[in-house]
């Protein structure tokens, strides 16, 4: 497998955890935005807790993401 064919392999990857991580994202904010009331609130603050470590994660995702793009363009 060339070096070429390898990143692309590894972007592709990225892409979908990505888009699962962006998709998790999603539910648990609308979760917490629905339930802040009605839910216990060491759950609630959980949620928030992981939510917030959820963007952390998407954000560095997506800069591997970024830098393999960099690293094709440079193929």
């Amino acid at each position: 497998m060339s070096e070429l064919d390898r990143a692309r392999e590894q972007l592709v990857y990225l892409r979908f955890w990505l888009g699962i991580m962006v998709a998790t994202e999603i539910a648990l904010v609308g979760w917490l935005i629905s339930t802040p009331i009605s839910a216990d609130s060491t759950l609630w603050f959980i949620g928030a807790f992981g939510a917030v470590l959820l963007g952390a994660g998407t954000f560095l995702v997506h800069r591997q993401i970024e830098r393999r793009i960099d690293q094709i363009g440079r193929l």
